[in-house]
């Protein structure tokens, strides 16, 4: 009898790890919150000590194709991102038992948080949101 994919147990994430492209390592730090398919690390560059936030997902959560493309298309989509109000994607890579992404650690809090937070923003709170993002895009 086969193990459904959502019992196979999740490896642990090692507290270091290193990316297999360029042998650069990073130390995991604290926990930061997780969502459907990944967890999220603080994870401190050794060399420079710049501290990302590390989205990890696991290869197990990745075995249908359409997870796989899934994954790939956010990554995509995120690389051709450029704009001050959007999380910055740093890099990603893997390894063979997860997908690292680096992302920019949000010092303050984000829409998401609020979200989750309150459940809902006001109509003046989501005017004033969407006037930040396209505000930039028009002055370009």
């Amino acid at each position: 009898m086969g193990m459904d994919e959502k019992k196979l147990p999740l490896k642990e994430i090692p507290a270091i790890i290193t990316n297999p492209q360029n042998g650069q390592k990073y130390s995991r730090g604290k926990f930061l919150g997780k969502g459907g398919f990944a967890r999220c690390y603080e994870m401190i560059d050794i060399n420079t000590k710049q501290v990302f936030a590390g989205k990890i997902v696991p290869k197990t959560m990745l075995m249908k194709p359409h997870q796989r493309d899934k994954m790939t298309q956010e990554i995509d989509i995120h690389r051709s991102l450029s704009h001050p109000h959007v999380v910055r994607l740093d890099g990603y890579f893997e390894d063979s038992d997860n997908v690292y992404v680096l992302l920019e650690l949000c010092a303050r809090r984000s829409l998401m948080e609020l979200h989750k937070r309150r459940k809902a923003v006001t109509e003046p709170e989501a005017r004033y949101f969407t006037y930040q993002v396209f505000l930039y895009g028009c002055s370009e």
